[in-house]
């Protein structure tokens, strides 16, 4: 293709047939594919390129055909898969059939580059839904059909590359994080002398520690607790706070530096609310996601919700990063021990947090250890920076190019 040639912007609802999903009735889902359909409320079962389907419904009321491409109609409005058999798909989603004048492939490369319309990418925000009328009069691009299979045939060759590149990286991504990972585990648990002599530790999520280390529970190395949750109706408890009070989303920080929550004093004293000491460590102590068992230094004065566990060294004992990065290398048994007897519900109770047994080495070892670690971890994590950065800057040419050879900007497509 050279130059622009017959590009012309049309309607979607005049190049395409857009269905809108519908739900069934509940008793009508299934776990097994004998029961029905492949069903698909929205994005939960996206792949790269096709879904992977985990329900069944055996009367879906509203069915996508084979090639017609999904597109997420709530939040985040603007996801795109490709339906690789039929399916039936519910209110999260549309399904679009190409017409006669457009071609499938195509339309897939210009529905990437028309979603933008919806505030998907350029700004970085979505709508939380749209209707059936948003996504049938997005503007699409429109071309002759030699021009069309021009397109998508170099767009696929050329995204394919980008996508390798981009997979690369996110793999070296995962090689970094399991070298941090075992370096921080190791640092923690054998300490910084390959040569010292070992013994049992008696725990078996760590294995051998160095002979001279003792082995203490938690409780008795530390002050351990837990807080509340003040009635957000009570106007006394929040309006004017000044006292920072933290939920559990801050366990997934490598720090807690700041807070933008308050309280006020009279919630502290009315409350079940600990004023929490700089240098303690609090730790995620129920959640589904990766936030239960997860740890992290408290920097500032600061109280905290019924979801997290506070811990305070005793000084001179035990030094917060290397009991934070302890716990870092404890958190697959902390998961285990949450996991409320085959329940769906984990949590940890602040009992168990202080019964924990954790490795303490001298408090001068302990700083030595902390000091290794940040030392090797900041120039791992100055490696995953710039890899993050490259996939940052392969996704935008992606993008880019999408755009500009959808809409004819391209000189050639070759």
């Amino acid at each position: 293709m050279t130059g622009r040639r017959s590009h012309s912007r049309v309607r979607l609802k005049y190049r395409a047939h857009v269905e809108m999903g519908q739900s069934p009735p509940s008793a009508e889902y299934a776990q097994s594919p004998n029961e029905g359909l492949p069903f698909l409320q929205g994005t939960a079962d996206f792949g790269p390129l096709t879904p992977v389907p985990q329900v069944y419904c055996a009367s879906p009321t509203k069915v996508a055909a084979k090639g017609d491409v999904l597109f997420s109609v709530r939040a985040p409005v603007g996801e795109l898969n490709v339906a690789d058999q039929e399916l039936g798909i519910g209110r999260g989603l549309c399904a679009i059939r190409a017409g006669a004048l457009w071609l499938p492939r195509f339309g897939w490369w210009a529905l990437h580059e028309a979603r933008h319309q919806l505030n998907y990418v350029s700004t970085g925000s979505t709508y939380e839904a749209v209707a059936t009328e948003d996504v049938a009069n997005l503007l699409v691009e429109h071309a002759a059909l030699d021009e069309q299979r021009t397109i998508a045939d170099y767009l696929d060759r050329e995204t394919a590359r980008l996508d390798a590149l981009v997979a690369a990286k996110e793999r070296v991504l995962g090689l970094l994080a399991e070298k941090r990972r075992a370096l921080i585990t190791r640092a923690v648990t054998r300490g910084l002398d390959p040569r010292i002599p070992l013994r049992d530790s008696g725990v078996p999520w760590l294995g051998e520690i160095p002979a001279l280390w003792e082995m203490w529970r938690l409780g008795h190395l530390a002050l351990v607790g837990n807080g509340s949750t003040p009635n957000r109706d009570n106007p006394d408890y929040w309006a004017e706070g000044t006292i920072p009070w933290l939920n559990s989303s801050v366990v997934n920080q490598e720090e807690v530096t700041a807070s933008d929550q308050f309280v006020t004093a009279t919630a502290l004293r009315e409350c079940h609310l600990p004023l929490v000491r700089p240098g303690s460590v609090l730790v995620g102590i129920t959640g589904q996601g990766k936030t239960r068992g997860q740890a992290v230094v408290l920097s500032f004065e600061a109280t905290i919700n019924q979801h997290i566990a506070f811990i305070t060294p005793l000084a001179g004992r035990l030094n917060s990063w290397f009991l934070r990065w302890a716990l870092f290398a404890a958190y697959d048994f902390l998961r285990s021990i949450s996991d409320d007897a085959g329940g769906t519900k984990g949590a940890l109770t602040c009992e168990a947090v202080a019964a924990l047994r954790v490795p303490l080495p001298s408090i001068d070892e302990q700083r030595a250890i902390v000091a290794y670690i940040s030392l090797e971890t900041s120039k791992l994590n100055s490696l995953c920076a710039a890899n993050e950065r490259t996939i940052a800057l392969l996704k935008e040419r992606r993008a880019a190019l999408i755009a500009a050879a959808v809409t004819g900007r391209l000189a050639e497509c070759e």
